[in-house]
């Protein structure tokens, strides 16, 4: 393969991956739409062609009338430059609102993507499973609905049945008295309202065993309805946005640390090897010390050096061991040394989370407080 053309590939993939990111139209696996806004970026660009044309004459073919023609209408344009000049500047003002308006808009887009994939990427499928089997609880609970009323339809009309025959019963019983089968009557009678006793007996229970299944069916299944929509609500906040009160072990900073930023001992061996460049560089000004792993490599070296950190717990526990640390912010304490101060400045995982205008801002004051020639390092 041409290797120009291959690095011609990367680059052009380069670019659209920047023009991807810059402006976003989907996030998540493409699982969420973001707004559109080519249709007004295509607009926006033919309204500035118009814009950049005022004042400018339209190009005829050469000749001397068309020549003549276009002088004329070259000395109107000027003529015309002060009757014009609030449109053209309001005009421009115009075009640069748009300007501001479609970079809020590209913001607003790249937040939203950052956002759901966020989101996407948190490990809680427990949670995703959880709630899917929610959704299907509340599936199901039209057609629960609906096996219980045809029970207690199909009990109600039992129970009718029962004292319809137990009416006509009383009818026959009646019509038999009267044709003189009075005791005949009372022992069949009575022998019929004992078995109908014992029907409307076990129909009752039945019944009464039927309604406390379902109330109790009911009744459990709503519990945890409602104890799994309350479990998500406090959950949600508290992994999306942080607001909600955690549990004392996801507090444990340490084993934050040691999960994201790495074991200590990891950490020190990846040091390690930085340390010859600060051998003879005393003092030396660590930003963003973290838990002093390369503090204690200088001092096991003789070098005297000092850390900054924004973290109590890592300004608690490098004090525990003797270092020498201040809880302050890079931008706060630089100024207030003395240009040319310092030997060497190391700063390990942490100008990735500076904002981008302040990288240069933090170069400037390094460089101001080094003494010539000493080492820095990010």
């Amino acid at each position: 393969m041409n290797p120009s053309l291959d690095e011609l590939q990367r680059a052009i993939a380069e670019i659209e991956e920047r023009v991807r990111a810059r402006h976003p139209q989907s996030a998540a696996g493409g699982e969420v739409p973001l707004p559109n806004l080519w249709p007004l970026l295509h607009a926006r660009d033919a309204a500035e062609a118009k814009v950049a044309a005022i004042g400018h004459v339209n190009p005829r073919p050469g000749g001397l009338v068309n020549g003549l023609i276009q002088s004329v209408k070259r000395t109107v344009a000027r003529g015309l430059n002060w009757f014009v000049r609030d449109q053209v500047e309001f005009n421009r003002a115009s075009m640069q609102c748009i300007e501001a308006v479609l970079e809020a808009l590209n913001e607003s887009n790249r937040a939203h993507a950052e956002l759901a994939n966020r989101i996407a990427r948190l490990p809680i499928p427990e949670l995703r499973d959880e709630a899917r089997e929610l959704r299907d609880i509340r599936g199901h609970w039209s057609q629960w609905r609906q096996e219980w009323e045809r029970k207690l339809t199909v009990n109600e009309a039992q129970f009718m049945r029962g004292l319809a025959d137990l009416q006509l019963a009383q009818q026959q019983r009646d019509l038999l008295a009267q044709a003189g089968f009075r005791d005949k009557v009372d022992t069949q009678h009575q022998n019929y309202l004992g078995a109908l006793d014992r029907a409307t007996a076990q129909l009752q229970d039945k019944v009464s065993a039927d309604l406390n299944y379902m109330r109790d069916e009911l009744r459990r299944e709503a519990e945890h309805l409602i104890h799994e929509e309350l479990r998500l609500l406090r959950q949600r906040p508290a992994v999306v946005l942080g607001s909600a009160p955690k549990p004392e072990a996801e507090l444990d900073w340490f084993t934050f640390a040691n999960k994201f930023r790495g074991p200590e001992p990891k950490i020190r061996e990846h040091f390690a090897r930085y340390v010859p460049y600060f051998a003879q560089a005393s003092p030396v000004l660590d930003l963003g010390c973290g838990r002093g792993e390369f503090l204690r490599l200088l001092r096991d070296q003789g070098v005297t050096a000092r850390g900054l950190d924004l973290t109590p717990e890592n300004i608690a526990l490098c004090m525990g061991e003797g270092l020498s640390v201040e809880l302050q912010d890079f931008f706060t304490y630089l100024p207030g040394l003395a240009d040319g101060s310092l030997g060497g400045i190391f700063c390990a995982q942490v100008v990735e989370h500076l904002p981008a205008a302040k990288l240069p801002e933090l170069i400037r004051l390094c460089a101001a407080k080094l003494k010539p020639g000493a080492p820095i390092l990010f």
